[in-house]
C-alpha cells in the first residue's frame, strides 16, 4: 500500500513539474539552407524529385549574366544530392535540354512530364532513377499532346497532369486533365473531365494532391491565362478547384487571398497545402505603370507572405513571412524529401536565377497549459486515486472484487457501461471525424437502443441464471472448456491491445496541447489506473466511471459553449456553416454494388447492429456490469439507461465536431498545420479555453481513457481468474483468489501500459484504422459464438470451435482481399461464425449435453420479480464438469 501511495505521489510531482508556457499560436515556416545547386547562375523550370532517397534536380533554363544582354539557354544536366549534409553530384544528362515541364516522385523514380525548349513544347515522358552510383532513364508513354508550364501530382499510383500550354504562347493554354496509372501492366494516358468552362483554362498553375478528410483529392489553383485588356493581355488567377478522382467531378472552392502563379506548393500534414513560392502579378503591373525600362527597373522580388490552404475547412490563411535572406524562388517544383519540403533553385526576379536550395518545415503552434490547468488536472487525478483507496477495505472476496458484492445501484452501473463504451477515442476522435466529414455515423448510435432489448431479454438472463462472473462461463456450460478458454483468451488479448491503443492515442492527442510527452502521458494514465483499479476492484472502477461520466459530459457541454462563442455569427453562424457545406448530412443513400465500401445507410445500420450485438453479448467489460446489480430488473434498468444516455451524448460530440469545423473556418490561422486531425479538439481546448476550464476538460480526456483502461484491467483479470484458474482448482482459498485477482489486475495494467508505449510510434498509429478492423473481426466472431449457443440446439463444442476459427479466417480474408468498409466487420464476423459453426455442427456428432437453461428453446420460466442467482436446472449445469 505504501509503495502504491509513493507511486501516486511521484506521478503528481511529475505533473506539477511540467507547468510550462509556450509561444503564441501562429503558423510560421522554418527555412534551412542546403548545399546550392552546383551552378553559379541557377535554373528556373527544372525537374525535381526523390530517387533512391536522394534529391534529384534536372534540366531548367537560365540567362547568363548580364541577364538582359543574353538569350535564355536550356540545359540538360542532372544533379543528385545524396543527403541534406552531402554535396551535389553531377550524375548525367537528360535526353535533350528541357525546362518548364512537370515532375512527380514515384516508386524510387522521378517521373518527368512534358516541358519545352527554345523552339517548341514536348509530350515526352520519362523516368530518372538514381541507384546510389549511377543514373538511368526509362521511357514512358508520351502525353496525348505537348504540355509545358502546367502542373502534375500523384494520388496512389496515378499521375495527373492539369492545364499548361501546348505551344510557346500563353494563348495555347488549356483546361485539359490527363491521368495515367504508373503501376498498370501497360500504362496509358486517359483524358479526364476538363476543368469547367473557359475559366478553367490556365498555365503556370499549381496542382497538389491532398486528403480532404474523406479521400485524396486533386487541388488546382492559380495560374494565368490570355486575357485581352489585362496587364500584358494576361489574367492573374486566384481561383481554386477540387477534382474528385472517384466521382470524376470538379468543384470550385474558396479563392486564394491573392493571385498565385508560377510558384511551388506541397501537401503538408494530413489536410494542409503550403504555398512555398509564387508570383501575384503585382510587381509586373507596378513595373509597367512606372514606365521604366525592364533592365533599369529595380524589381523588389516576388511577394514574401506565404499561405496555407486547409482542404477540410476550405480556408486560406497566412503562414508568416519569408525570413530575411530567403528569396521567393518561383518557377520551381517543391519536393517532399522525408519530413521536409525542398525548394530547389528557381527565379527570384525577372531573368535572375538562384542556385540556392532551401529545406522548409512548419513550426508547431506554441501552446501554454499553465499552473492553474495543471492544478485542476492533478486534483482530479488524486481524487480518482482516493476512490480506489476508499474501496480497498470493502473487498473481502473475489465476489466483492469482481462483482461489487452485487449491490451496485442500477444508475451507477449504467454510467459505468456508458463510460466503458465512451473511451477517449470517442471523446477525441469522434469530434475529429465529424470535423472532417459529416453526421452519417450518428444513425449508428441508435443501434444501441435497437440492441438493448436483445441484451435485456436474451443475453443478460443467461448470465444471471448461471450466476456468471465471467461472460465466458456460459460458453463452457453450453459447449465445452476449450471453447470457453479460447473465447476468454481472445477477449484478454483484445483488451490488452485496446488498453494500449486507448492510452497511446490519448497520449498523442494530449502531448499536442500539454507539456507532457506521449510516453509520460501513457505512464501517468497507466500508473494511476494501476493504483485505484488494483486496490479497489470493480466497485472502484464503477464509481470512478460514474464520476468520470459527469466530468466527460460536463466538460463537453462547456466546450461546445465556448466553441459557439468563437464562431463568427455564434449559433446562427454555426448552423449556416454546417448547412452550406453539407456537414449535417445524416444519410448516405447508396444501394449500388459498390456501396459496401462506403458509409451507406445500410452499412451503418447493419454495422451498428453487429458492433453493439457483439459488445452486449460477448464483451466481458459490459457483461460484468450486468452482474454487479442486485437483480435482473436493476440490470435491465442500467442497460436501458445507458442506451438513453448514449444517443444524446453522441449528439453532443457530433455538435462539437461540426462546431470545430465552423470555428476553424472562421479562424483558419489558428489551425495548426503540424497536428493530426485527431488532435483538433485537444488543440482547441488548450488554445481557446480559459485557464482552469481547459484543465477540467483535459481531465475529461484523461477520464475517458482511464474509464476504458481500468475496465479492461479488471475485466481481463476477471476472465483469467474465473476461466483459467478456478476450473483447474489452482488455489485452495477464496483469499488466495483475491490476492491473485489483485496481482493479475496489476499485471494486465502493466501489459496494457507497455502496449501503449509501443503504440505511440507515429508509424504504427498510421495503421490504427486497420488495427481497429482486426479488433472488430475478433469481437464479431465472439458475438457469433454466443448467438450460435443461444439460438440453436444443434450446435456442439467441436462445431463452435470450428466456427470461430473459420470465422476469424474469413475476416482476415475480407480485411486483406476486399475493400469492404470496416464498419461492417463485426456483422460479417457474427454471420461467418454463426453459419460456419452451425454447418460444422451438422457434420460432427452430437455431444449429448444437457442444454436446460442454456438456449432460447430450453429456457425455464423465470420466477416473478427476476432472479438473483441460478435456477436449480442451471445450478445442476454449473456442477457438471466442462468436458
Amino acid at each position: 500500500m505504501r509503495k502504491l501511495h509513493a507511486i501516486a505521489g511521484l506521478l503528481v510531482f511529475c505533473l506539477l513539474g511540467l507547468c510550462g508556457t509556450a509561444a503564441s499560436a501562429q503558423t510560421q515556416t522554418v527555412w534551412d539552407e542546403l548545399p546550392p545547386v552546383p551552378d553559379a547562375v541557377g535554373f528556373a523550370g527544372g525537374f525535381a524529385g526523390v530517387s533512391g532517397d536522394a534529391l534529384v534536380f534536372a534540366g531548367g533554363a537560365n540567362f547568363a549574366p548580364p541577364v538582359f544582354e543574353n538569350d535564355k539557354q536550356w540545359h540538360g544536366r542532372v544533379f543528385v544530392l545524396p543527403a541534406p549534409d552531402a554535396q551535389w553530384v553531377e550524375a548525367g544528362m537528360l535526353p535533350r535540354p528541357l525546362a518548364y515541364g512537370m515532375s512527380v516522385s514515384y516508386n524510387g523514380e522521378v517521373v518527368c512530364l512534358g516541358g519545352d525548349d527554345r523552339d517548341r513544347c514536348y509530350a515526352e515522358v520519362f523516368a530518372l532513377k538514381w541507384d546510389g552510383d549511377q543514373l538511368t532513364t526509362r521511357d514512358l508513354p508520351a502525353l496525348p499532346e505537348p504540355v509545358a508550364y502546367g502542373g502534375a501530382a500523384l494520388i496512389g499510383t496515378t499521375v495527373y497532369v492539369v492545364g499548361g500550354q501546348t505551344g510557346k504562347s500563353i494563348e495555347s493554354a488549356t483546361n485539359r486533365c490527363y491521368a495515367m496509372d504508373l503501376a498498370a501492366d501497360r500504362p496509358a494516358w486517359e483524358r479526364l473531365p476538363d476543368m469547367p468552362g473557359e475559366a478553367g483554362v490556365r498555365a503556370f498553375n499549381f496542382v497538389v494532391a491532398q486528403h480532404d478528410g474523406r479521400s485524396d483529392k486533386l487541388y488546382v489553383f492559380g495560374g494565368r491565362r490570355h486575357h485581352p485588356g489585362g496587364v500584358l493581355d494576361l489574367a492573374f488567377l486566384s481561383d481554386c478547384w477540387e477534382f474528385d478522382p472517384a466521382a470524376q467531378t470538379w468543384r470550385q472552392r474558396s479563392d486564394a487571398p491573392v493571385p498565385l502563379m508560377a510558384g511551388s506548393a506541397a501537401a503538408f500534414g494530413q489536410s494542409h497545402i503550403l504555398v512555398t513560392s509564387y508570383a501575384d502579378g503585382s510587381a509586373l503591373a507596378a513595373m509597367i505603370d512606372s514606365g521604366i525600362p525592364t533592365p533599369e527597373y529595380d524589381h523588389p522580388g516576388f511577394p514574401r507572405t506565404l499561405y496555407t490552404y486547409h482542404t477540410i475547412t476550405d480556408a486560406w490563411a497566412p503562414a508568416g513571412e519569408l525570413p530575411a535572406g530567403v528569396g521567393n524562388q518561383v518557377t520551381t517544383t517543391a519536393v517532399l524529401w522525408g519530413d521536409r519540403i525542398i525548394v530547389p533553385s528557381g527565379e527570384v526576379r525577372p531573368r535572375v536565377r538562384t542556385p540556392a536550395v532551401w529545406s522548409v518545415t512548419l513550426a508547431p503552434h506554441g501552446r501554454a497549459f499553465g499552473a492553474l490547468n495543471m492544478g485542476v488536472l492533478v486534483v482530479y487525478l488524486l481524487a480518482m486515486v482516493g476512490v480506489g483507496v476508499f474501496f480497498v477495505f470493502r473487498n473481502k472476496d473475489t465476489d466483492d472484487y469482481f462483482r461489487g458484492g452485487q449491490h451496485i445501484p442500477w444508475w451507477a452501473a449504467a454510467c459505468s457501461i456508458y463510460a466503458t463504451m465512451l473511451s477517449s477515442l470517442t471523446y477525441v476522435a469522434l469530434p475529429a471525424l465529424v470535423f472532417a466529414t459529416d453526421w452519417v455515423l450518428y444513425l449508428g448510435m441508435f443501434m444501441i437502443l435497437a440492441t438493448a432489448p436483445i441484451a435485456i431479454y436474451v443475453a443478460m438472463p443467461f448470465f444471471r441464471r448461471i450466476d456468471a462472473t465471467s461472460a465466458y462461463e456460459y460458453l463452457g456450460k453450453r459447449f465445452n472448456l476449450p471453447v470457453r478458454l479460447f473465447g476468454s483468451g481472445l477477449f484478454t488479448l483484445f483488451h490488452i491491445g485496446r488498453m494500449g491503443i486507448v492510452m497511446a492515442l490519448t497520449a498523442l492527442a494530449l502531448s499536442a496541447v500539454t507539456p507532457l510527452s506521449p510516453a509520460a502521458a501513457v505512464l501517468i494514465m497507466g500508473g494511476l489506473c494501476l493504483i485505484y483499479c488494483t486496490l479497489g476492484g470493480i466497485e472502484a472502477v464503477i464509481w470512478t466511471d460514474t464520476i468520470q461520466t459527469f466530468v466527460l459530459l460536463g466538460g463537453a457541454v462547456l466546450c461546445f459553449i465556448f466553441i459557439l462563442s468563437g464562431i463568427d455569427g455564434g449559433l446562427g453562424g454555426f448552423i449556416d456553416a454546417g448547412r452550406a457545406n453539407d456537414k449535417f448530412r445524416l444519410l448516405h443513400l447508396d444501394f449500388g454494388a459498390g456501396s459496401f465500401t462506403t458509409l451507406a445507410v445500410w452499412v451503418i445500420v447493419l454495422g451498428g447492429l453487429g458492433q453493439n450485438l457483439s459488445s452486449y453479448t460477448a464483451d466481458q467489460a459490459v457483461v460484468q456490469r450486468y452482474m454487479t446489480t442486485k437483480d435482473t430488473r436493476s440490470a435491465a434498468r442500467s442497460i436501458w439507461t445507458n442506451g438513453v444516455m448514449a444517443v444524446p451524448g453522441a449528439l453532443l460530440f457530433f455538435l462539437i465536431g461540426t462546431g470545430l469545423y465552423a470555428f476553424y473556418q472562421s479562424h483558419p490561422g489558428k489551425l495548426d498545420p503540424t497536428i493530426q486531425n485527431d488532435q483538433v479538439f485537444p488543440m482547441f481546448i488548450a488554445g481557446e479555453l480559459p485557464a482552469g476550464v481547459a484543465g477540467l476538460i483535459v481531465a475529461g480526456i484523461f477520464a475517458a481513457a482511464q474509464s476504458t483502461v481500468s475496465t479492461s484491467m479488471n475485466s481481463t483479470a476477471t476472465t483469467v481468474v474465473t476461466d483459467f484458474m478456478r476450473p483447474f482448482g489452482l488455489l485452495k482459498t477464496e483469499r488466495g483468489y483475491l490476492h491473485a485477482a489483485r496481482m493479475l489486475t496489476f499485471v494486465m495494467g502493466v501489459l496494457g501500459t507497455l502496449a501503449g508505449l509501443i503504440f505511440i510510434s507515429p508509424e504504427i498509429r498510421s495503421l490504427m484504422s486497420e488495427y481497429f478492423k482486426v479488433i472488430g473481426m475478433f469481437m464479431g466472431a465472439l458475438g457469433g459464438l454466443f448467438i450460435l449457443g443461444v439460438c440453436t440446439r444443434r450446435a456442439n463444442g467441436l462445431g463452435a470451435l470450428t466456427g470461430i476459427l473459420l470465422g476469424v479466417g474469413v475476416m482476415i480474408a475480407v480485411w486483406q482481399l476486399t475493400d469492404i468498409n470496416g464498419y461492417l466487420y463485426a456483422t460479417i464476423g457474427i454471420a461467418a461464425c454463426l453459419l460456419l459453426g452451425y454447418v460444422a455442427s451438422f457434420v460432427t456428432p452430437r455431444d449429448g449435453r444437457d442444454l436446460t437453461g442454456l438456449t432460447l428453446f430450453t429456457m425455464p420460466q423465470a420466477p416473478a420479480g427476476g432472479t438473483t442467482g441460478p435456477t436449480p436446472q442451471a445450478a445442476h449445469a454449473m456442477e457438471r464438469p466442462e468436458a
